[in-house]
């Protein structure tokens, strides 16, 4: 039998865990926007000379960021999607957030119209 961390021979990791900081009798509920590492001081409260030491203590790797993009998405989620009376304003912000991306995506191809002359 395989160990529950890997299915058809593939390690899965920390998938389907909470994450390492969090502890049950400490925290309460889990909620998946909330960061449960250490809480290290803000980077608008960073002096200057602390900048190099700040960014050294950053966890930078691919696993980060997707936590860290997982915890934006339930913070989005729990702000303007879940409540009860959410409104229209996840629809609109999705729209133009797709608007944004598809511009950057198609703008190699409309920068070249603005040099036609059309007299």
């Amino acid at each position: 039998m395989q160990p529950p961390s890997q299915i058809a021979g593939i390690n899965l990791g920390n998938w389907g865990k909470y994450p390492e900081g969090y502890d049950r009798a400490v925290h309460g509920r889990y909620n998946p926007a909330k960061y449960y590492g250490k809480p290290d001081v803000p980077f608008g409260e960073v002096k200057l000379c602390e900048i190099p030491s700040w960014i050294g203590r950053r966890n930078i790797g691919l696993t980060s960021f997707g936590q860290m993009i997982g915890r934006a998405y339930w913070r989005w989620q729990q702000a303007y999607v879940l409540p009860k009376y959410s409104g229209i304003a996840p629809f609109f912000q999705v729209a133009v957030g797709c608007m944004m991306v598809f511009y950057v995506i198609n703008y190699p191809r409309l920068k070249v119209h603005k040099n036609y002359k059309y007299h």
